[in-house]
């Protein structure tokens, strides 16, 4: 039986552990991949500050690309766009696996169906260790979504598409046709500066950006953004330059209740607000409740995508990675061995991303 390596998380404030562990025989149609980049999402951050909490010990990483090394003969062989998929193909995946007779999963909702499985957010146990980005394998699950990458596509920009980019295109659904659109993205980590190429490329018509870091908002402007502000700016300063005395739609990226807050404010008259980055616990939002009335406000929610939003990610990244400066949002790359190098090097700088070359 093959051997890997794998590095374990073991709890915030623990160092991290490189482990071997044996490979199981695959089961009823699973893929093995050997991996071959990872990148460090935000939730990898926060899990290993311990503002989020997973299971340990467990493998971080859910932004991967690999190679195919194995398939199992149940499965039907080919991708989410019904490319044949073969040994040595590189694809990325869904970052959950889920039935998809569900409830949840018949009404377009398959990352909260019925058996659940989440790559990267799973302990460790014997038998199964790999399903994270953090290790020299992965197993993929029935279920799962996979995407042939494109050949020429760089592995440092495919690995986003997983995480990052597919939850941008599912914010992006929320938000509905944004043709002659004005919308204003406040927190420009990778979610926001994708967001403003996103909505570009979606026919928006200006595409604000607000952070409270000027280098991200540096970003925003080499992604596209028309115009840049302080998240701490007025909401009447915002406001004031548009017809509607508002914006049609307001996405949340930074998860910061004060953020929020301000997009409900700058909010025109039928104008929708999409709540993406508070997935971590936080002070409670303050909604003026007649507000969102006489002003005909929705508020949306999004956490993860489903399974064309991953299929409009691919398409996106591949039409658009050359066109936006998407080859520098990985800003450092590490080896898998010196994994915890990598993450103080993202706790201590906040990069947009950080790269692991397995």
């Amino acid at each position: 039986m093959k051997k890997g390596k794998l590095i374990a998380f073991n709890g915030s404030g623990l160092p991290l552990e490189i482990q071997e562990h044996q490979l199981s025989a695959l089961g009823e149609g699973e893929i093995l991949v050997k991996n071959r980049y990872t990148t460090l999402c935000g939730s990898d951050i926060h899990t290993y500050c311990g503002v989020r909490q997973e299971a340990c010990p467990t493998v971080l990483g859910h932004e991967i690309v690999g190679e195919i090394v194995e398939i199992n003969a149940a499965h039907p062989g080919v991708d989410d766009n019904g490319q044949q998929l073969k040994t040595g193909d590189i694809i990325t995946w869904s970052i959950f696996s889920s039935n998809p007779q569900s409830v949840f999963s018949q009404e377009g909702i398959p990352q909260k169906g019925d058996d659940l499985f989440k790559y990267g957010h799973a302990k460790i146990t014997n038998g199964d260790a790999f399903h994270g980005g953090l290790a020299e394998y992965c197993v993929l699950r029935r279920n799962t979504g996979i995407l042939k990458i494109p050949a020429l596509m760089p592995l440092p920009i495919a690995a986003t598409l997983n995480c990052a980019i597919a939850t941008v295109a599912a914010s992006l659904r929320m938000a509905g046709d944004l043709t002659g659109k004005n919308v204003l993205i406040f927190g420009m980590g990778l979610l926001g500066v994708a967001c403003i190429a996103m909505c570009r490329e979606a026919g928006a018509a200006w595409v604000g950006a607000a952070d409270v870091s000027d280098e991200r908002l540096r970003h925003a402007k080499r992604f596209g953004a028309d115009h840049v502000a302080d998240s701490s700016t007025s909401s009447e300063m915002l406001k004031k330059q548009f017809i509607k005395k508002g914006v049609d739609v307001v996405f949340d990226m930074s998860g910061s209740p004060v953020a929020m807050e301000l997009g409900m404010d700058v909010l025109a008259i039928g104008g929708i607000a999409v709540w993406v980055g508070a997935v971590f616990k936080n002070r409670k939002i303050a909604i003026d409740a007649e507000k969102v009335i006489r002003n005909l406000h929705t508020i949306k929610g999004i956490h993860n995508y489903n399974f064309d939003d991953f299929k409009y990610a691919l398409d996106f990244l591949e039409k658009n990675w050359q066109k936006y400066p998407f080859d520098t949002v990985v800003e450092r790359e590490f080896d898998l061995k010196d994994a915890e190098q990598a993450f103080e090097y993202a706790v201590s700088q906040k990069p947009l991303r950080v790269g692991i070359r397995i």
